[in-house]
């Protein structure tokens, strides 16, 4: 009798692109039916390997059968996609088993076929369970996860409890010490049980996820310390927020003549873009536009994740300014992410008698200095450029609106050039990456905020794969893609190791034609091989972390990336967005060198993972301060109140602390 633990037959699916992105449950419902697709089906022959007990197979045949598959050979195996060799014992890992199996080999063939591990099992959830997560924002907790209650202190996320129909939070918090002579003798040496506290629904507001850049201190249920440091933190926070009322009260106070609409070329513009509009990018648009029907200057920030459409927001503005005589000025942290903007604003604006210009290293020195003439003179009406927008020979004539995108890239320096600027006149920025936005929802009294999280219409989301690196899935990968008329991006974030990387793909795919580009390279290098891979002259574009930023082809629907443990999060986030930019489904291929992961790489490609859907910019916000820490936005004085009671109440405290500081003003 069979075991519930061995099997007598094992299927092994490659890291095929169509098979990756089939559920576990796919493959078991459809077991029968790729057994038979096998005898007869050339791609089943190839996708597929079968170890049974008692086939005659030498052990070097079988090893090579699976590495071909794509399967990576490893020291220990943790993840789907490995494999592992100890004499005539080879462990797998099928991408399509819940768990890891044993073949054991006797001679050249296989006696015995057995779990390695226990089969993961994943509970379901009740409706009444899912509709509380989708509404308090705990859908990507997993018990362990520290969590903070606003009264109590930071816990330990232990899952929901169902009782008598009400939903339950439950929190592990500290054990109390134990008492003098507590418990038997027979108890020493043992550990207290930890105390348990049951959150009622109704409360979850009280309830954040902990974000912090160390492991946190567990507190214990009603002890002091957890009140002492929220008052320190208070006291620390109301300095800060005064800093921050002083900051932006310069531009609060200012006024300036109000735009006056021109409705019928506004609405005429409207008209001729080519999406569909979504609720929220109607609504960034009206927020904008009446901003600038008031006397008060501009400032909102627009936050939407890659795709979803801030840059038509900013050619609305830009065509207000445009029709009340103002000049407006793009700001953009690379000569690609201009160069894409300027192309997108001269097509949107082909139909219009609008005058523009690219200013940046692109231009050569002679087309500089005209450029530079004409933006004096007032016959510019938007300029689009990099830092070079910010030097001291260019000057406007009528400067009336500031686009900033991702204002974070920019250095010191760059930003006190554009703070300088903001006191006169509207500032509008865009911001795709995630890292910031907890510090914006924070700042909500002080800078308008617009927020764009509905994905476009028939966006397909990326299918996400975090796999170790392999011949067999990168040649899958692009054999999928371009036999359907497709583009591959394939990151190599290393310029020296390019070329060889180069030829490594060519060998793989000799019929490819393939591009590089690199930061070393220059600027119109860069961008005669960007056009070339937008008009489809080349099939794959072998290029650094440059492309993060500022490429919109829909034509591109792989992305490959040789190294993942090598970029942060965010960033990785963000190329992602590179692709699917269509209604076609597109592939993300995160690899990693399975022998030199560390636990940080680890756990970023784990969150990667876990984050593959439409508008997961905040949530990997979150995930990135966990592992990158929030120094880098609060600076180091504050970043050790948000370690003490995580970032999300450092956030809700400060925007409490600046409205009664807001309120004190106005009495």
């Amino acid at each position: 009798m069979q075991s519930a633990h061995n099997t007598e037959q094992l299927l092994i699916a490659g890291l095929h692109p169509h098979l990756l992105e089939k559920p576990v449950f796919w493959f078991e419902k459809r077991k029968k039916e790729i057994l038979r697709a096998r005898l007869v089906t050339p791609f089943w022959q190839r996708a597929t390997a079968v170890a049974q007990v008692g086939l005659r197979i030498k052990l070097s045949e079988f090893l090579r059968s699976i590495h071909d598959l794509g399967y990576i050979r490893v020291q220990t195996i943790a993840h789907p996609g490995e494999y592992a060799q100890q004499g005539g014992e080879v462990y797998i890992y099928p991408i399509n088993e819940h768990t890891s199996w044993r073949i054991d080999f006797l001679g050249n063939t296989i006696e015995a076929i057995e779990q390695t591990r226990p089969k993961e099992t994943k509970t379901e959830l009740s409706p009444l369970q899912k509709k509380f997560l989708e509404q308090n924002r705990l859908g990507l907790l997993k018990s362990g996860d520290y969590i903070v209650h606003a009264d109590h202190g930071i816990g330990i996320f232990r899952g929901l409890e169902e009782k008598n129909g009400n939903l339950y939070i439950s929190i592990e918090y500290a054990p109390a010490p134990a008492s003098p002579g507590r418990g038997s003798p027979s108890e020493a040496g043992r550990p207290d049980k930890p105390d348990m506290l049951f959150v009622p629904k109704e409360f979850a507001k009280k309830i954040t996820p902990y974000a912090g850049f160390r492991t946190p201190r567990i507190h214990r249920l009603g002890a002091p310390l957890w009140n002492s440091i929220k008052k320190k933190t208070k006291e620390d926070i109301i300095k800060f927020a005064k800093e921050l009322l002083e900051l932006y009260a310069k531009h609060q106070i200012g006024e300036r003549p109000p735009y006056t609409p021109h409705i019928d070329l506004e609405q005429s513009l409207a008209a001729s873009f080519a999406h569909e509009e979504t609720p929220d990018q109607a609504q960034a648009v009206r927020d904008v536009l009446c901003d600038m029907e008031t006397p008060r200057p501009l400032d909102r920030i627009i936050l939407a994740d890659v795709g979803f459409g801030k840059t038509e927001v900013a050619v609305r503005a830009a065509f207000r300014a445009v029709l009340n005589n103002r000049q407006t000025a793009l700001l953009c942290p690379t000569t690609i992410l201009a160069d894409q903007h300027f192309e997108t604003f001269k097509e949107r604006f082909s139909a219009f008698p609008v005058s523009m210009e690219r200013l940046s290293r692109l231009e050569r020195p002679a087309a500089q200095k005209e450029i530079i003439k004409n933006i004096a003179r007032g016959t510019t009406d938007i300029v689009i450029g990099t830092h070079r927008i910010l030097s001291n020979d260019v000057t406007f004539a009528r400067l009336g609106l500031l686009i900033i995108d991702e204002e974070q890239r920019f250095g010191v320096k760059q930003k006190e050039h554009i703070r300088a600027l903001k006191e006169t006149i509207d500032v509008l920025s865009l911001s795709a990456t995630p890292i910031p936005r907890t510090l914006h929802f924070a700042l909500s009294g002080l800078r308008a905020i617009s927020i764009i999280t509905t994905p476009p219409k028939d966006r397909v989301t990326p299918k996400t794969f975090v796999l170790p690196f392999g011949k067999q899935v990168i040649k899958n990968a692009l054999e999928t893609e371009l036999e359907r008329g497709g583009q591959v991006y394939f990151l190599c974030n290393r310029i020296g190791k390019m070329p060889a990387m180069r030829e490594y793909i060519q060998k793989i795919m000799p019929r490819a034609r393939i591009n590089t580009i690199h930061g070393r390279m220059s600027e119109s290098q860069l961008i005669s091989a960007m056009h070339k891979f937008r008009e489809k002259k080349s099939d794959i574009l072998l290029a650094t972390t440059i492309i993060e930023n500022g490429l919109d082809i829909s034509n591109a629907n792989t992305l490959i990336v040789e190294d993942s443990s090598l970029i942060g999060l965010a960033q990785a986030h963000q190329l992602r967005g590179r692709i699917g930019r269509s209604s076609v489904q597109s592939y993300a291929f995160f690899l990693y060198p399975p022998r030199k992961l560390k636990e940080k790489a680890r756990r970023r490609l784990d969150a990667l993972f876990e984050t593959q859907y439409m508008g997961a910019g905040q949530d990997i916000a979150f995930r990135d301060m966990e592992i990158r820490g929030a120094g880098n936005i609060l600076g180091r004085d504050q970043s050790g109140r948000v370690n003490q009671i995580g970032m999300n109440l450092y956030c809700q405290m400060l925007a409490e602390s600046i409205e009664d500081l807001k309120n004190t003003k106005l009495r």
